[in-house]
């Protein structure tokens, strides 16, 4: 599977104002329409192990899988695409590692991350996500938050306990219900969305979705989004002129034409007999 000229992709990280030392991670790989981003917690320098462990196990797994993988079947058993198959497992594998390593080396205790990951094909996003790390779609004028955080805070707005509003001025933002790392298994839950040329999508840590409102990322959007490297610098300025409480890293991914899976031969000659039919 192959995607070169499909997507502009652009990443960034940033240690923030406050943070020594920064625990964020992300891989990208436009031709094979992989992206992956990681928040990293725990002790010193841990939590850029566990995010390190994540970033790389998911990168390369996908890789390996998408050279022999034939992607367009569906797991009946799941009702998961084989993207979201190959996302899931790959993340668990991830989340293993982790746990493993935190429990046998002694500076790495505690550990955690979060994690967000989209793999684009057949004009389709398989987006996987564990924690409060986001990914948002920006179609033409309108900003929508694709995951929704597995977070303490989101539970309390989803019972009533906050609206969205009093959600964004709150102060405990950071409390993560799900995490990689911090137990033997782990549920990752799997998103699909239709894609459309000119769709741009963004992949941040709460570095940036904590510092900086949803409605002034969608006017930064409009504004800087024709350069995908001044609108990666802009987001970054923002968060840290709004305090840079965290570290901030940002992926983006501006779809420049459609990538339909291409046919497989048996596919080709049973439409051409149905064609004949017809």
């Amino acid at each position: 599977m192959r995607h070169k000229g499909k997507f502009a992709c652009v990443g960034v990280t940033d240690t923030g104002r406050v943070r020594e030392h920064n625990e964020d991670t992300f891989g990208t790989d436009a031709d094979i329409g992989l992206v992956v981003l990681a928040d990293g917690m725990g002790g010193y320098k841990a939590g850029e192990v566990a995010s390190g462990i994540t970033v790389r196990t998911v990168m390369s797994l996908l890789k390996d899988a998408l050279d022999r993988e034939d992607l367009s079947m569906h797991d009946q058993e799941s009702g998961l695409s084989r993207p979201g198959i190959l996302l899931r497992d790959a993340i668990q594998r991830a989340n293993k590692i982790i746990n493993q390593t935190a429990q046998t080396q002694a500076n790495c205790e505690g550990m955690g991350t979060t994690v967000v990951a989209g793999l684009f094909f057949d004009d389709k996003l398989t987006v996987a996500h564990v924690g409060d790390s986001r990914l948002y779609r920006m179609r033409g004028a309108k900003l929508e938050q694709v995951t929704q955080d597995h977070s303490l805070l989101r539970e309390l707005v989803a019972r009533g306990f906050y609206t969205p509003e009093e959600a964004q001025r709150a102060t405990a933002k950071n409390y993560v219900t799900r995490a990689l790392g911090v137990e033997q298994t782990v549920e990752v839950e799997i998103t699909e969305v239709p894609v459309q040329k000119d769709d741009l999508y963004l992949l941040c840590s709460d570095g940036l979705s904590d510092m900086v409102e949803d409605d002034d990322i969608e006017l930064t959007i409009s504004t800087f989004g024709a350069n995908l490297d001044a609108l990666a610098k802009q987001l970054v300025l923002l968060s840290n002129d709004n305090g840079g409480r965290d570290n901030i890293s940002i992926v983006l991914v501006r779809v420049l034409e459609s990538f339909p899976a291409e046919r497989r031969i048996i596919d080709r000659i049973l439409g051409l007999f149905g064609s004949r039919s017809a």
